[in-house]
């Protein structure tokens, strides 16, 4: 990929609490199953991070805020966004009225084009690089998109099962021409037969009694993650004979945050480790839905582990189904 055509992160910013709840004093602990219960436990969370009385887009908002604060003191030759993308949250905060623009209004982006790419649950951040790549490439007059996430419970509920446990947070990063790392190559997939696998009954109770019902905890353990194993082992060599590398190319590999058992599915699956970085934002945070991507990377490279040339790669997959494979150029 020519200098001229790279497309890669400009910037990150990300909004995480300072206050963080053990697990078992989260207010539905006691009121759990004893087989929710024991999921909870053997999640690999230690803490949940939570930011009271916030919606997914007070969130997102204060994160743009916080990333267009330092675009703004770099100086004029900092790109200035002109398109915002909202990965949409669990539960939008209004309907009919626009998230997206809300988040703008507030962040006082003005001029730049506001929409939400919804539907893909977790795997949302990975399609918003690809999508934002895209746009970027195909018009030379726009100079930066800004990708913003607030991660939210559906309702006051946190322990997802058998899913996860939720965490609070938020971020929003930009993707410029010439930004490292670059953004080598990328796959992704979504199976409309998973569709109806997680539902909440909003119309009829409300909000205060939202509760998240899976279909069939059996296929969600069992058939979902075969068609996972399947697609992500595929998916994987095939980005990696996109960007012309083999696995012996990858420096390290970053997942969302889910479980802890998770990353040894795909560690043993694909034959790649997961980095550590994971496990501690998991065990710190809860899962953080979109945000977990974009955290590991950010602190990943923040770390000083990696150097000018390495490939990591970032998978992703959510219960949608929907799943997404990219590789990273640093």
């Amino acid at each position: 990929m020519s200098p001229d055509t790279s497309i890669g992160i400009g910037a990150v910013h990300t909004v995480l609490p300072t206050v963080r709840t053990p697990l078992g004093d989260l207010p539905e602990f006691s009121g759990l199953t004893p087989e929710e219960a024991e999921f909870a436990r053997g999640s690999g969370i230690e803490t949940v991070g939570v930011l009271e009385d916030t919606t997914a887009g007070d969130l997102a908002a204060l994160a743009v805020r916080g990333l267009l604060d330092r675009l703004d003191a770099a100086g004029p030759g900092a790109a200035r966004p002109d398109t915002l993308m909202l990965v949409g949250p669990r539960a939008p905060d209004v309907l009919l009225g626009s998230d997206a623009c809300r988040v703008q209004a507030e962040a006082k982006l003005d001029g730049a084009f506001a929409f939400t790419l919804d539907g893909l649950g977790c795997t949302g951040s990975s399609a918003a690089w690809a999508l934002g790549r895209d746009l970027l490439l195909a018009d030379p007059s726009r100079q930066s998109v800004l990708i913003a996430h607030g991660s939210r419970p559906t309702g006051l509920d946190r322990v997802r099962h058998p899913v996860t446990v939720i965490g609070d947070g938020a971020y929003a990063m930009t993707l410029v021409r010439g930004g490292r790392p670059v953004l080598r190559a990328h796959r992704q997939e979504t199976d409309g037969t998973f569709h109806d696998l997680f539902r909440v009954d909003y119309k009829q109770v409300p909000y205060y009694e939202w509760r998240e019902e899976c279909a069939s905890a059996d296929r969600y353990r069992f058939e979902l993650a075969m068609n996972s194993r399947m697609r992500l082992s595929r998916m994987v060599e095939e980005a990696l004979a996109d960007a012309g590398v083999d696995k012996t190319a990858v420096t390290t590999t970053l997942m969302q945050n889910v479980t802890a058992s998770a990353y040894q599915f795909y560690e043993t699956l694909l034959g790649l480790p997961i980095h550590p970085v994971c496990g501690e934002h998991l065990a710190a945070y809860g899962h953080l839905g979109a945000m977990d991507v974009v955290l590991n990377l950010d602190r990943l490279l923040a770390r000083g582990e990696l150097a000018p040339g390495d490939q990591v790669l970032v998978l992703n997959n959510s219960p949608v189904a929907a799943w997404a494979v990219t590789l990273w150029e640093v």
